[in-house]
């Protein structure tokens, strides 16, 4: 699971939650995998399972710094080179950390993650159809912001 589904979900992981706290929600995504793997029907889409696990480990890690703020000056400014290809393009995901919430969230679930808009919508707490507008919003920013246009 680690091998095939682990890249797509620190790239959720880093979109949701920032690089500083991507790896740990990752590692805490696959140690609660473990954890549940039993009780996961036959058939299952491990890959949306995953992908909803790491959203729930990333709400936590969100409240656990808020409650815990750490000191900019404490922290190093050097990002750790990953296996991860989107450590190469600082410009995008600075980008689509800009987003508003609603919209990197979706983004993030649905062309990283790979999740049908009823599942992000489920993740969101909205509809299947304000889920869709949220990824559609988000991609016409991060078009504008890192490309200088709409068209690719």
């Amino acid at each position: 699971m680690v091998a095939e589904y682990g890249p797509t979900v620190l790239r959720v992981c880093r979109a949701v939650v920032g690089r500083q706290d991507a790896e740990d929600v990752w590692s805490d995504t696959f140690v609660s995998a473990l954890r549940a793997y039993p009780e996961l029907p036959p058939g299952s889409n491990i890959e949306a399972w995953l992908v909803t696990i790491a959203h729930r480990r990333a709400v936590d890690a969100r409240r656990a710094r808020s409650r815990h703020p750490i000191p900019a000056a404490d922290i190093a400014d050097r990002p750790v080179a990953h296996s991860d290809p989107a450590t190469r393009d600082d410009d995008l995901w600075t980008a689509l950390a800009r987003l508003p919430d609603k919209q990197r969230l979706a983004v993030a679930y649905h062309h990283i993650g790979g999740l049908p808009f009823a599942e992000v919508a489920a993740l969101l707490g909205n509809s299947p159809q304000a889920a869709r507008r949220a990824a559609a919003d988000g991609i016409k920013t991060l078009r504008r912001a890192y490309l200088g246009g709409e068209t690719q």
